[in-house]
């Protein structure tokens, strides 16, 4: 697996260097569309609906169209003025109990690997993450995109789920379920039957996408064959790599601890003068927002023969893009 995200998570004072790799992949076999006469790939030209002209990638801008057909036209720069969340940081938020996040609101899946020279901070996080029974809720900023996402265990490795926000699950109103009868005893005794006939431990190996595999079978036999329905093409891959570092962990721990407690009697003494005279608007005390020591990066050393692939790979991208 090659990592495509790398940083730290901020667990009080204590950083937790990470890398982050997708944990889930498809295995559904994409298709390209080509000219059936020649089998050549199908190219698209971006044509301004406007002025009927090709339109180079570097000069399309964003635009949102409203509802009252108002159309507002976004630079990057305009981009550059909203609040973005610190990139190579996982800020934990709040723990919560496990069971109370439901599982609707899980969105993408990642891998979390110690990225440092020891790994007792990940360690560290992990075991007091299954001891307590509670995940972690987090800000996690991938693609220019920040979401709420949680940080739990599975298999002794930490895991970030992204969440889905409040507003984006849609409300189950269904009308034809508010008048729907009761099932009768008799019925739910025999589906309960049913049921514990057909019961077993969950084992997801049991399971194959049958469509998947006779594509491929049905791909590979075409293969096989030869004929004018294969053409032989070029394929182009690259690679790439990088390294990180650490922090005094029973010293942060230490801080992290005393800084809690201050912030505690702070919030006490200030909340009982306010009480002799004074009428506050707010019950509970805010959560200050924890100081984070930014983790220091070394700029990786690119070898010669690194900078002529780069090189290679830009002159590439120009020349498809004036395409």
């Amino acid at each position: 697996m090659r990592s495509i995200w790398k940083g730290s998570i901020a667990f009080g004072l204590v950083n937790v260097p990470v890398k982050v790799y997708s944990a889930t992949e498809t295995h559904d076999i994409r298709f390209h569309q080509v000219h059936a006469k020649d089998g050549g790939r199908i190219k698209y030209d971006r044509i301004c609906s406007e002025c009927g002209k090709s339109v180079q990638f570097a000069d399309i801008d964003k635009a949102y169209d409203s509802p009252d057909g108002e159309r507002v036209i976004l630079t990057d720069q305009d981009f550059d003025k909203l609040p973005a969340a610190e990139k190579h940081e996982i800020p934990v938020l709040e723990f919560v109990p496990t069971d109370q996040i439901d599982p609707i609101l899980f969105d993408k899946s990642y891998f979390l690997e110690p990225d440092s020279s020891s790994p007792k901070a990940y360690v560290l996080l992990r075991q007091t993450l299954l001891e307590t029974e509670r995940t972690a809720l987090v800000h996690f900023t991938l693609r220019q995109k920040t979401r709420l996402a949680a940080l739990r265990v599975r298999d002794d490795v930490l895991v970030i789920q992204t969440l889905l926000w409040p507003d984006e699950v849609r409300a189950a109103e269904f009308p034809s379920l508010d008048d729907a009868p009761d099932a009768r005893p008799q019925e739910v005794k025999m589906a309960t039957s049913l049921v514990e006939s057909m019961s077993a431990d969950f084992d997801p190996t049991e399971y194959t996408d049958d469509y998947q595999i006779e594509l491929r079978k049905l791909i590979d036999d075409t293969i096989a064959n030869g004929g004018e329905k294969v053409i032989h093409t070029e394929e182009e891959s690259s690679d790439d790599g990088e390294d990180a570092e650490v922090v005094d962990l029973v010293a942060a721990l230490q801080r992290s601890v005393e800084a809690a407690g201050k912030n505690a009697k702070s919030g006490d003494s200030s909340s009982g003068s306010k009480s002799s005279g004074e009428n506050s608007s707010g019950g509970g005390a805010q959560k200050a927002p924890a100081k984070k020591a930014a983790a220091k990066k070394a700029p990786a050393k690119k070898t010669a023969a690194k900078k002529a692939a780069a090189k290679k790979t830009a002159a590439k991208s120009t020349e498809s893009k004036s395409a």
